[in-house]
């Protein structure tokens, strides 16, 4: 089975989690760019409105063919209790139909839940099929601990089952 990763990071915990991830189910990874400036507070903040309105972003790929893949994985940040504008503006942007999905998110304190909610009616609308949802909460976690926590939720999710490793 072929696997891809698509994630968003803004300050680094998705990224890490993603490439952990990657490393240990053997799959192939694509990383989303903003090519809005989100760093900084008041652009933190725009960000946040953003993410809280659903608001499209200009992102690099524009799109990613998932044709190959049997299972693709989709992680962004929670912001504002929902995905990121990356993640909204990629999932409108790509073929979902028929594809197996495994979700997950990073958050500082919470909103996750209703962050994976939302990315999965995003996907199940346009014809993917959730066969899971993951949260990592990341406040005050080294690089080490989220690691770490990353490899504890593949072995308590049996996420390598998914992947055939």
């Amino acid at each position: 089975m072929r696997t891809l990763i698509i994630y968003y990071s803004s300050g680094g915990s998705t990224k890490i989690m993603s490439e952990t991830l990657s490393m240990h189910l053997k799959a192939d990874i694509i990383g989303i760019k903003d090519l809005k400036n989100r760093k900084g507070f008041g652009n933190m903040l725009m960000s946040s409105i953003n993410a809280f309105r659903e608001s499209k972003t200009e992102i690099l790929p524009e799109t990613v063919d998932l044709s190959a893949y049997d299972i693709v994985y989709v992680g962004t940040p929670t912001w504002a209790n929902k995905p990121s504008p990356a993640i909204i503006t990629l999932i409108d942007n790509c073929n979902w139909r028929g594809k197996d999905v495994v979700l997950f998110t990073t958050m500082t304190r919470s909103g996750g839940e209703s962050t994976l909610e939302r990315l999965e009616e995003k996907i199940r609308m346009r014809g993917g099929r959730i066969i899971e949802g993951i949260m990592l909460k990341t406040k005050d976690k080294s690089p080490e601990e989220i690691i770490n926590d990353t490899e504890t939720l593949i072995e308590m999710y049996d996420l390598k089952m998914y992947s055939g490793v």
